[in-house]
């Protein structure tokens, strides 16, 4: 069994507001110098998914992969350190300025060239973005099932070939059944992810990170980055946030309340 995880390296979502600033020209929010950068909070539960797979099914193979700059390499090492076996990183220039379908685009390719993978997890959104879209773009690219929002997934079967999702839905969850390969968008809901203990930490220093450009991947120019992108941004702005006051007259507190 072979599971691949995406995971994005975000700016920490417990980050101060003060710590962002927009550039209006650019199209683009900018993080201030020092902010901590972590691994996605819902990749990271993505990451346990996957671990629990493993516990079930020992012999599983788990490869970590993501798409960022050069520093996204301690995002891997994250993933290395709560037990991924080893980790692929895309990192190009080529890559800047993409949306969610050319960050996804990179991503099919790179799992596909991974050989036979039979599951492929995601968290439900990034915490920077929330769009939560790539997961379906990657589904779709590699022509296999996707289940979102998974608060619990069992491997079933003699041959351990079916997946059984219980997802999120807005009134409570539902249990459904896909064939793998497969894809699956990891919620909140699957509870908390391990913490890496100084062993595993230290071990990771010692998996092998693999990089791959958009050339190896086959990719040219018009599918990298902003060249592959199908959005246009076209406004990136701080939304006002009026303070209305109103005073309610009356003489006592009764009265204000009635």
């Amino acid at each position: 069994m072979h599971v691949a995880v995406c995971v994005k390296h975000v700016p920490s979502p417990e980050a101060a507001f003060s710590m962002f600033s927009i550039d209006a020209a650019g199209l683009r929010v900018v993080p201030a110098a020092g902010l901590p950068w972590v691994i996605s909070p819902f990749d990271e539960q993505a990451m346990e998914a996957a671990l629990r797979v493993r516990d079930a099914h020992p012999g599983t193979r788990i490869t970590a992969l993501t798409l960022g700059p050069e520093a996204a390499r301690a995002t891997l090492k994250h993933a290395l350190a709560m037990g991924a076996d080893d980790a692929l990183l895309l990192a190009d220039p080529a890559f800047d300025g993409g949306d969610a379908y050319s960050t996804a685009l990179a991503l099919s390719r790179a799992i596909a060239a991974l050989g036979a993978v039979d599951l492929v997890l995601t968290g439900r959104q990034a915490a920077d973005d929330d769009a939560g879209v790539v997961g379906a773009a990657i589904a779709d690219l590699l022509a296999t099932p996707l289940v979102s929002f998974a608060s619990a997934i069992e491997l079933t079967g003699t041959d351990a070939r079916t997946a059984r999702v219980v997802r999120v839905v807005d009134e409570g969850t539902e249990t459904v059944e896909v064939r793998l390969p497969a894809v699956v968008s990891v919620s909140n809901e699957i509870g908390a992810a391990r913490v890496p203990n100084l062993r595993e930490t230290m071990r990771a220093a010692r998996k092998p990170v693999t990089a791959r450009s958009a050339s190896e991947l086959g990719l040219d120019a018009a599918q990298s980055g902003a060249g592959g992108a199908r959005s246009e941004r076209v406004r990136v702005f701080m939304p006002p946030a009026p303070a209305p006051c109103e005073l309610i007259e009356g003489e006592t507190p009764a009265r204000q309340a009635q």
